[in-house]
């Protein structure tokens, strides 16, 4: 890239920074003194800890970002992170140890559903906002149950019709599918079934993984030896490569489909041959090289890619609604009002339930009736080419 137009890029990208905290300065000396403490309960450890540790880099660089921007006036965002190691048990420890903590304004939760499920009445109980990144739907559903609960990341229903979309664009008529075996996964069955129906694409074989299991293979030989047209892919991103591996090894010569739940690290490494023209649902930022930069959204976008990039060498798409969230939370916070000495966790709810922002993952749009904020037209789809995901077409 030109020195020019990456000049260009940067400056666009620092608009929209400062542009979301215009007009929410805080107007107080004693706001120096104060920070802005968020609490993030991540898997860092067990079957979850790759998607975790990503969403920790996440976490610190748009911190990081935030506190140099000099858009807090004088505050700083400080980060306060506790390992759940990928158990609902441990996590609910933490979510306690978090809410009794009166200097902690909000919480972000990790990828883990049964966690960010099992959490819902404590965190209601002790009005504590919390931003999930757990894909599941009964995250934020029903929304009178969950007044302090919000959720960033794609929704099924939304994958589902998009990849109904894209198998009915390709010509596909049968399909079969692994899904993993638990909340999102039992959701997302249901959805690609109502979609796929809607499409007359059959799906007569299915099966299930638990998202513990490391070997896959039994389950991928069982589906691919019908020979469907396409093997839909919907389980968390570890098993996903485990899974167009082993379905090569199968010697399925049909084309794979991936959830947005699968998606992880931009360059797809000792499974580039297993997955070379894989088709996955997922945000642009994934493949953010290939949109140019015509918006200052756009442009913030293609900064934050070059910037994780730069410091972690390598790109994972769940990043996003991690940097999302802490945006959110900085934007509320900034809004809520009250004392500049005293945490407003109700005024910091009652913002992120209409907040609106044009992320970096996409279009978010929070309402009293909608706690899951990614918009649909945030998903696009993207295919593998040369061991990375580019934008199809």
């Amino acid at each position: 890239m030109s020195p020019i137009r990456s000049t260009t890029i940067a400056a666009l990208a620092s608009v929209v920074l400062a542009g979301t905290l215009t007009g929410c300065q805080f107007g107080t000396d004693d706001s120096a003194a104060s920070p802005i403490v968020i609490a993030a309960d991540l898997e860092l450890s067990g079957a979850a800890a790759p998607v975790g540790k990503a969403y920790q880099r996440a976490l610190q660089l748009k911190v990081d970002q935030l506190n140099s921007s000099g858009a807090l006036n004088g505050r700083e965002i400080k980060l306060k992170v506790k390992d759940n190691r990928s158990d609902a048990s441990e996590s609910l420890r933490n979510i306690g140890d978090f809410s009794n903590d009166s200097q902690v304004s909000a919480i972000i939760m990790g990828g883990c559903n049964e966690c960010a499920i099992g959490a819902v009445r404590t965190i209601n109980e002790k009005k504590i906002p919390t931003i999930a990144l757990a894909t599941s739907s009964a995250v934020a559903n029903p929304v009178a149950d969950r007044r302090y609960v919000f959720k960033l990341g794609p929704n099924a229903a939304d994958s589902a019709s998009a990849l109904a979309t894209e198998l009915s664009r390709k010509g596909v008529r049968k399909a079969a599918l692994l899904h993993s075996d638990d909340d999102y996964g039992r959701e997302g069955l249901l959805a690609l079934q109502r979609e796929l129906d809607k499409a007359d694409i059959k799906l007569p074989n299915k099966a299930s993984v638990k998202v513990t299991d490391t070997d896959v293979s039994q389950q991928v030989q069982s589906l691919t030896s019908r020979r469907p047209q396409a093997l839909i892919i919907w389980t968390p991103p570890e098993q996903a490569t485990l899974a167009a591996t082993a379905s090569q090894q199968a010697g399925f010569t049909g084309s794979l489909y991936l959830d947005a739940g699968a998606a992880g690290d931009l360059f797809l490494g000792e499974s580039a041959k297993a997955t070379e023209r894989a088709t996955l649902i997922f945000t642009q930022t994934m493949a953010i090289d290939d949109v140019i930069a015509t918006t200052p959204a756009k442009a913030s976008r293609r900064q934050w890619f070059q910037d994780y990039t730069a410091r972690f060498g390598g790109y994972n798409g769940a990043s996003s609604f991690a940097a999302d969230a802490v945006q959110l939370i900085a934007d509320a916070q900034s809004r809520a009002g009250g004392p500049a000495d005293k945490v407003n966790r109700d005024g910091i709810r009652d913002v992120l339930e209409t907040s609106q922002l044009d992320g970096l993952s996409g279009p978010i749009r929070m309402t009293p009736d909608n706690h899951s904020g990614l918009m649909p037209q945030a998903l696009t789809t993207l295919v593998a080419r040369n061991g990375r995901w580019r934008l199809a077409g």
